[in-house]
């Protein structure tokens, strides 16, 4: 089952977000935090407290082990733009766009081969060679239709100038 998690309307770029969120798509949890935590960019910080915070989340509100969990996904979106202006030449102004970023996060649970619950045995009933019997060759004599045979087909000149092009158009 996946567990979805969110931080909404973080200050940096998306661009830079998602140069530390790629770095731990598809791995485990706790391999994604040890990999963040030495991570030297501004937003591995918020990246590992939302993963911290989705772990810890889904041990206590869904009875999960931190073990097995696996970042099935993670992506960034763009949020709100922050709209300032800069003063510029002859009383104009820069518009500046500050931008935010949405990051979602989706846990899933890795499924260990001990976990799951045991398939039921279906019993083989093993038949030596001499007890098969023996199957006798029956043969079908086939029926033979007369084939009728058609003359071939005459093409008129206009056909075989339009199907000797490679195109038409």
């Amino acid at each position: 089952m996946q567990y979805k998690f969110h931080l909404n309307n973080l200050r940096i770029a998306p661009r830079k977000v998602r140069l530390v969120v790629n770095l731990i798509k598809k791995s485990s949890a706790l391999s994604a935090q040890a990999r963040l935590k030495f991570q030297n960019k501004k937003a591995a910080l918020p990246v590992l407290k939302l993963l911290k915070s989705a772990v810890s989340s889904a041990v206590n509100n869904f009875n999960l082990s931190s073990e097995n969990l696996y970042i099935a996904n993670i992506f960034v979106d763009e949020g709100q733009k922050l709209k300032r202006f800069r003063p510029r030449a002859f009383g104009r102004a820069g518009a500046i766009h500050k931008k935010t970023s949405h990051i979602t996060l989706i846990l899933e649970e890795k499924i260990i081969k001990g976990m799951r619950k045991p398939k039921k045995k279906i019993s083989k009933v093993i038949i030596k060679k001499e007890e098969l019997p023996k199957k006798e060759a029956v043969i079908i004599p086939k029926k033979e239709a007369p084939k009728e045979i058609r003359p071939a087909r005459k093409f008129s000149d206009f056909t075989r100038k339009i199907f000797r092009r490679k195109a038409i158009g």
